[in-house]
C-alpha cells in the first residue's frame, strides 16, 4: 500500500501568529515538520497551505508543497483539496500530521502507518500513556478512551474522545492529532456535514464517530508538544537547540 503523507498549514493561527514561519536553529517550524516526515521515509511529503509564504519556506528547504483556498473550515478539507490537486491513482493512505510539532516521534509516525497497513482499517490515529494527572481536567489535552487497553502491539478502536475527564477510568490516553485515512474514507469524511458534537467540543474526529466511521488507536511512545502559545515556542527551542549542541 502507498502512502502520502499531508501536513496542513496555514499563517493565520490565532493564538501565535505566523507560527509556521517561526524558526528553531534556524529552520521554520513547518519545514522541521516535512523534514521528520520525510525521515520517517513512509511515502511522499507535500505540505497544503493557504499561503504563499509557507509554499516559499517550504520549497526553499527542499520541500513540496500545494497551494489550497482560504476558506477551509478544518486541516482535513484542506488536505483533501491538496490530495485532489496531486496525481494520486496509486495512493491508499493519507497520513494527516500537524504541522506545529516539530519534535513528532518518527517511529511514532512508521507505527501507525504500519497498523493501518497489516490491519486494513479505515482510520487511524495515535495516543499516548497519560503520566500528569493534571492532564485530565487540561481542556486543550484531548483524550481518547479505547475499547479495550492500548499496548505497543494492538491496535484497538476508540469508543470516544473528550477535552475533560471528571473522574479516572481504565482505557484513557492523551490523543495525538495525527490521523491515516483510508482514501475513500477521507473523501467521505468530508463530505458528510459537521456534526452537532464536534462544533461543541471542537473536536473533528467526533465527526467520524457520529457517523460509523471507526478510529483505530496506535500507542505512540512519546507526547510531543505543539507550539501553541509563545511559551510552548520557548520550550521547544530549548529542547531541540539542546539536542543540537
Amino acid at each position: 500500500m502507498k502512502t502520502l503523507v499531508i501536513i496542513p498549514s496555514r499563517l493565520s493561527a490565532t493564538r501565535l501568529p505566523g507560527k509556521p514561519l517561526l524558526k528553531i536553529n534556524g529552520l521554520s517550524i513547518i519545514s522541521h515538520v516535512f523534514r521528520k516526515a520525510q525521515e520517517a521515509n513512509i511515502g511522499e511529503v507535500i505540505v497544503a497551505t493557504e499561503d504563499q509564504e509557507i509554499i516559499d519556506d517550504v520549497k526553499q528547504n527542499g520541500g513540496q508543497a500545494i497551494l489550497t483556498k482560504n476558506n477551509h473550515k478544518t486541516g482535513t478539507d484542506r488536505i483533501y483539496e491538496a490530495l485532489k490537486k496531486f496525481d494520486n491513482s496509486d495512493v491508499d493512505l493519507i497520513m494527516n500530521l500537524q504541522g506545529d510539532e516539530p519534535l513528532m516521534n518518527v517511529e511514532d509516525i512508521k507505527n501507525l502507518n504500519n497498523q493501518m497497513i497489516k490491519n486494513n482499517h479505515q482510520l487511524g490515529t495515535l495516543a499516548s500513556k497519560i503520566s500528569n494527572k493534571n492532564l485530565y481536567e487540561n481542556q486543550n489535552v484531548v483524550k481518547v478512551e479505547t475499547k479495550v487497553n492500548l499496548n505497543i502491539s494492538n491496535f484497538p478502536e476508540a469508543k470516544k474522545f473528550m477535552r475533560k475527564v471528571t473522574e479516572k477510568k481504565e482505557n484513557i490516553f492523551h490523543h495525538l492529532g495525527i490521523y491515516c485515512y483510508k482514501k475513500e474514507t477521507l473523501k467521505n469524511f468530508v463530505s458528510l456535514k459537521q456534526s452537532t458534537s464536534e462544533v461543541k467540543n471542537n473536536l473533528e474526529q467526533l465527526r467520524a464517530i457520529d457517523n460509523n466511521i471507526k478510529i483505530n488507536v496506535a500507542l505512540a511512545k512519546s507526547s510531543p508538544i505543539g507550539v501553541d502559545t509563545e511559551e510552548d515556542l520557548v520550550a521547544i527551542k530549548k529542547i531541540m537547540e539542546y539536542k543540537t549542541q
